[in-house]
């Protein structure tokens, strides 16, 4: 008796926990797919999926195979009936918030909890050049940086998902703008008179070594001819 109460105690326990809340992002027109979350859905009489209104957005009876829509949801959605999840199509802004689906029927259990974000695509960045620094410009920030014949990397992100990044890939300069759903880059290649200045400063050292080199070559091909020669006057050869 103790060990059926026990049993009775943890399913009960299993119907209430709630799953772990994913969130999905998706570009302002577009589609996005809720899932179910759950390996092995329970038998079930009703299958209901909610917006963060608690709106039935669409509901999928079991016995009949037959399913109800909200009347806001019309031709805007595709529902699986093997894996009976939910594509919500042509996503605005104010179809962001939380979407769950719950089972009912002898037990009513969680089986899907999604944050949605719907965001719009990031705009193009500006990229400006003052010789050798650079600027880049976009959604409120400004990174600058300067090119001294060596690769960099700069990045700032907003609360709101936004990341806005400046670097250097071989002789381009490039300034990045994304976000979860989209992405916009401007570059600029380096001006030769950056390279050219970090080059001058180091040529003195690179001549000099350069007619170094031969004079040692020189004065120890002399230094052999002398020590032969006075070994040779001594020999009397």
């Amino acid at each position: 008796m103790a060990l059926r109460w026990m049993l009775v105690f943890v399913l009960l326990l299993d119907s209430t926990v709630s799953c772990s809340e994913n969130t999905l992002f998706v570009q302002t027109g577009g589609s996005v797919t809720l899932y179910i979350q759950t390996h092995e859905l329970p038998e079930f009489d009703e299958l209901v999926w909610k917006n963060e209104k608690s709106e039935n957005i669409f509901k999928y009876i079991s016995a009949t195979k037959t399913a109800r829509l909200h009347p806001f949801y019309t031709n805007r959605t595709d529902f699986n009936n093997e894996t009976f999840s939910l594509t919500l199509k042509n996503m605005q802004k104010t179809d962001s918030g939380v979407y769950t689906a719950s089972t009912s029927g002898d037990l009513t259990k969680d089986v899907a909890k999604h944050r949605v974000s719907v965001m719009d695509p990031v705009e193009a960045p500006v990229l400006s050049e003052n010789i050798c620094s650079f600027t880049c410009k976009g959604h409120n920030f400004t990174i600058s940086s300067t090119y001294n014949n060596s690769c960099f990397q700069e990045e700032v992100r907003s609360s709101g998902n936004y990341t806005l990044s400046l670097y250097c890939s071989g002789d381009f300069i490039i300034c990045n703008h994304s976000n979860p759903v989209s992405w916009r880059n401007d570059t600029k290649e380096v001006n030769e008179s950056c390279i050219v200045n970090k080059d001058t400063s180091t040529g003195p050292q690179s001549e000099y070594i350069s007619w170094l080199i031969p004079l040692i070559v020189v004065l120890a091909l002399i230094v052999a001819v002398v020590v032969f020669y006075s070994y040779r006057n001594k020999k009397g050869i």
